[in-house]
């Protein structure tokens, strides 16, 4: 039920599922993977391959979603015939697109509710699935608004990356040292904390035990709770990511959905080969 005719407006850095971004409801404005030589729009000019294949040779940069793409897709959204909007951002401690569409919210005929989820990745795309489904249970553009805000603080990142080298390049290190030792084999946790921004959550020794530290830090984010859903997100890493699933699956028997994907090329920029991220929503 979708009676208010209510679109899902999303920014690429949400790593929404495919399976979701391709609903007629849906609409996906990409942030740009740039090189010296030419802009992409992630997701759709550039692939993560693609990109890690360069590295050697150039780590480029992102930024927000072009004004022309944006503007684009509000137009096909009101020629689609929705009236109103949920637009779900990464959060506005990582990246400007928030902002944009804040001020976009103001000067469009839609009426358009943004999300600043404070999240990165798979974690902003569960916010986004949410969206959809409250959407699809027939509530109201208002009632759906207020719950995503309220569901902000119930939905955490966690991910783990080879090496820090490409946040520090980016600018994107956040309040996470930068002083972590390779020679002494640790690896950080790294989440986003109230206002967005990463920080480091633990510092574990060894590349296995860090991966296993993910799930006592998903224990204690589901505590009690019955329903609840996890994503796993990986760059490059696929056979880790493959074993951390099996364990997932084992230890959280009673949850509702795994979600599982690689990262979308802007995020591989930052994060470079051998990022494995867990995303965790509480739903009660």
């Amino acid at each position: 039920m979708n009676k208010e005719k209510i679109a899902v407006l999303v920014d690429s850095g949400t790593d929404l599922p495919t399976a979701y971004s391709q609903l007629p409801n849906v609409y996906t404005i990409p942030l740009q993977v740039i090189y010296k030589n030419q802009v992409y729009r992630d997701k759709i000019d550039i692939t993560p391959e693609e990109v890690y294949k360069r590295l050697p040779e150039e780590i480029p940069s992102t930024s927000l979603p072009a004004g022309s793409e944006i503007a684009k897709v509000l137009t096909k959204i009101m020629t689609d015939g929705y009236e109103k909007i949920i637009a779900v951002a990464i959060s506005s401690g990582l990246s400007g697109t928030y902002n944009v569409l804040r001020l976009l919210a103001e000067d469009t005929e839609l009426e358009m509710f943004v999300l600043d989820t404070k999240n990165i990745g798979i974690a902003a795309g569960l916010q986004a699935i949410h969206a959809i489904e409250l959407i699809d249970e027939g509530k109201s553009w208002h009632e759906i608004s207020q719950q995503l805000e309220k569901d902000v603080p119930k939905t955490k990142i966690y991910f783990n990356v080879a090496t820090l080298e490409y946040l520090q390049k980016g600018g994107r290190i956040g309040l996470v040292s930068s002083l972590i030792g390779t020679a002494l084999r640790l690896f950080p946790t790294i989440s986003c904390n109230e206002n967005g921004i990463y920080y480091t959550v633990a510092k574990t020794r060894g590349r296995k035990k860090s991966l296993e530290h993910l799930l006592t830090l998903l224990k204690k984010d589901i505590g009690t709770h019955v329903r609840y859903r996890i994503a796993i997100a990986h760059g490059d890493a696929l056979e880790e990511a493959l074993w951390l699933k099996g364990l997932i699956e084992h230890t959280f028997p009673t949850v509702e959905k795994i979600f599982f994907d690689t990262i979308s090329p802007a995020l591989v920029v930052h994060t470079g080969p051998g990022l494995i991220g867990l995303g965790v929503q509480v739903l009660d």
